[in-house]
């Protein structure tokens, strides 16, 4: 995750762009992009946000 926006924020505006405009899935940004799929749900989980499979989105 280190290539990945810190603030909780700009991260969740980022990754729910890709997931909007290039991902299927949180599973398909997460291999492509090389980033640890539960690193990435606790780091937006902490700031209050939780990812919907069926809206493929987090908020």
């Amino acid at each position: 995750m280190e290539n990945l926006p810190k603030d909780p924020y700009i991260l969740l505006s980022y990754i729910n762009t890709k997931l909007r405009d290039d991902y299927p899935s949180l599973d398909a940004l997460c291999d492509d992009m090389d980033v640890d799929r539960g690193e990435l749900v606790a780091a937006l989980g902490a700031a209050g946000f939780e990812y919907s499979q069926s809206a493929n989105r987090f908020a």
